[in-house]
């Protein structure tokens, strides 16, 4: 296929390759937020790059700062967005926009998944803070590329898993902490989601592209395809190019409080069964169970080995006898210990300890305040942190020193779902980001594509696969290969 040319010079490609990096001048803007420049009364300079959903939400969030540069690759979905700041400049590419545009601190991205790294790790070299909306990354490699990023250039970062500033989060830590439902041992978390196609074949019909869409900049660094309305707006969501399917997009949600209430770190086991999942598109539903070892104990509860499960696509756990009727087990966090239960919404919402009687320990986990100014909680979190000075920051509640690691605990669980035909429980290395029990002969079986079709008013299927070689291919979903124009240099 014919690649149209974005007309841009070497120098526009940073974060892509390490020649294009070394050849380019790193101008900081003008005002470098988190180096001591910009008071905290000060208006923050804010960039948002993929406005047209989530990210037009994030920057009315931002109480009293400059938004100054607006990008998205589809003017008509990003119109609202435009109207509402329209003394911003407009772009429809992010690198000429980070290339050019000399004002801007701070970048707010919420583009596909596929796109994260990509334009975090460019913005950050350049200096500017960044918030990127949630998962961090699409892949497990990219998550630690970020997290390393941000501590060697020094910016302010947070993710967008808005939640996670609610105070009710630490209350449940809180209650864990303080051994109420005594030494937690096992978790299940449930969600709703998908509420789009999932488990589908790649769409056979090629369809005009839109004349408000940049395919080409959509695409990014994920392989060419046709454009097919079935991936914008939205249903990016269920392709593997794309995003990271219901787990990665509310695995940062549901298992936020979990992970932050037990230190969960890297999983060691994975498994899943789902229903039918191909090369294309995540599954209709899934179950991923992580095996967590033993952390460290606290003053009032041991952390033992543990076990979560999760759940999606309308699957729940089993409803077990000590569970009050009513309670539903659509989008909960369950918490099991050896003395109790606790059962709450995502983020803690509305927990109950299920015990006859307790005591509410006392507060021991600082609260993310309101902002003084307004707006949301955890986006003014994030712009208080960038105006900050560097050496005497406090980061904010989820920055990618938090949620780098934990977007990779996220993800491993998607390469459990892809990597099921293996038919075994994987063992996990988190530290060097690799499997132990997959050899280098293994073999696995992938399915492309089921085919539908009514014969003499009965149904037939037909299931085409493709054989790969196991460990390659999980070498390549952990660290992405990308297209050429595009990438990620290693920190």
């Amino acid at each position: 296929m014919k690649m149209k040319n974005n007309k841009l010079s070497r120098r526009n490609f940073i974060g892509t390759t390490t020649a294009a990096v070394a050849g380019f001048s790193i101008v900081p803007s003008r005002a470098v937020a988190g180096l001591g420049h910009i008071a905290p009364s000060d208006k923050l300079n804010i960039a948002g790059i993929g406005i047209g959903g989530k990210g037009g939400v994030n920057l009315r969030n931002m109480a009293g700062q400059n938004i100054v540069a607006l990008c998205d690759v589809d003017w008509d979905f990003a119109k609202p967005v435009f109207e509402t700041f329209p003394k911003a400049g407009k772009w429809k590419d992010f690198r000429e926009m980070l290339d050019k545009q000399k004002d801007i601190d701070a970048v707010v991205i919420a583009t596909p998944d596929h796109s994260h790294a990509i334009q975090s790790m460019m913005a950050m070299q350049l200096g500017k803070h960044v918030y990127c909306q949630k998962p961090l990354t699409h892949t497990v490699w990219e998550a630690r590329q970020l997290t390393e990023a941000a501590r060697k250039y020094g910016v302010a970062t947070q993710m967008g898993n808005e939640g996670h500033s609610n105070d009710q989060v630490r209350e449940v830590a809180e209650l864990i902490h303080a051994g109420v439902i005594g030494d937690v041992y096992e978790v299940h978390v449930t969600t709703d989601r998908p509420i789009w196609p999932q488990g589908i074949n790649r769409p056979a019909e090629v369809h005009k592209v839109p004349k408000n869409l940049d395919w080409d900049l959509f695409l990014g660094g994920a392989p060419y395809r046709p454009y097919n309305e079935a991936y914008h707006p939205f249903s990016w969501r269920a392709w593997w190019d794309f995003g990271t399917g219901a787990l990665g997009d509310m695995g940062c949600h549901v298992l936020d409080a979990p992970y932050y209430a037990l230190n969960l770190g890297y999983p060691v086991k994975i498994q899943s069964s789902s229903t039918l999942v191909n090369t294309e598109s995540a599954p209709q539903a899934s179950q991923v169970e992580y095996t967590f070892p033993a952390r460290e104990n606290l003053p009032y509860c041991a952390m033992p080995e543990l076990k979560l499960v999760w759940y999606d696509g309308g699957l729940t756990p089993e409803r077990t006898p000590d569970l009050p009727g009513g309670i539903s087990l659509s989008n909960i966090n369950l918490y099991i210990g050896t003395k109790g239960k606790l059962i709450s919404g995502i983020y803690g919402s509305g927990y109950k300890v299920l015990l006859d009687d307790y005591n509410t320990p006392p507060r021991s986990i600082e609260r993310v305040p309101d902002h003084e100014l307004g707006g949301g909680r955890h986006e003014m979190d994030w712009v208080r942190a960038c105006k900050e000075e560097k050496d005497n920051r406090k980061e904010a509640c989820a920055s990618f020193g938090f949620s780098g690691p934990f977007s990779e605990m996220v993800l491993t669980g998607n390469l459990a779902i892809r990597l099921q035909n293996l038919k075994r429980e994987l063992e996990w290395d988190g530290e060097q980001m690799e499997f132990r029990n997959i050899g280098t002969d293994d073999k696995l079986e992938l399915v492309t594509e089921r085919l539908y079709k009514k014969e003499k008013l009965a149904p037939s299927f037909k299931t085409n696969h493709r054989e790969v070689n196991a460990l390659e291919f999980a070498r390549e979903m952990i660290r992405p290969s990308y297209r050429d124009g595009w990438g990620l240099v290693s920190v």
